[in-house]
């Protein structure tokens, strides 16, 4: 992976990232959702709806539009959504641990720290959350920093 010189930025909206057309239309669609107006016109497609309840003697056949529009909706949205967060919380991790490894006085235990254990986990908040103690965590190797020669 190629990754930007210290000191510049990645993506920009003039150079957007790359990505596969998936990944461009999931986010896409959660940009948008997450819009005002987007949510207005949801809330307008269901007072319609309902409106219309007496046209359609409140039938099955009308509650069935809504029941599966809205199943149908929530269904792809939660994937979609879901790819979104898992690259945002990648992306996040990947960041944070960056810092960790340019940072002297950092803890190397807690990089890639999202894959240890409940219990590791749980071990190394224990430690950190003592008073006073500014040592390394449990099995913390000696930090290095990256230009170490």
């Amino acid at each position: 992976m190629n990754l930007p010189p210290a000191g510049q930025a990645g993506a920009t909206e003039s150079h957007p990232p790359h990505g596969t057309g998936f990944t461009h239309f999931a986010n896409l669609v959660a940009h948008l959702a997450g819009r005002p107006v987007v949510f207005t016109l949801c809330c307008a497609i269901i007072v319609l709806w309902a409106v219309s309840g007496p046209v359609f003697r409140y039938s099955d056949s009308w509650q069935l539009i809504i029941n599966t529009g809205t199943t149908i909706i929530t269904f792809l949205m939660v994937f979609l959504i879901q790819n979104t967060q898992n690259r945002d919380g990648a992306a996040m991790q990947a960041k944070l641990d960056e810092l960790i490894r340019v940072t002297r006085a950092a803890h190397d235990a807690l990089i890639r720290s999202e894959d240890l254990s409940e219990a590791q986990l749980e071990e190394i908040r224990e430690h950190c959350d003592e008073p006073g103690n500014d040592d390394r965590p449990p099995h913390s190797p000696p930090h290095s920093p990256p230009n170490a020669t």
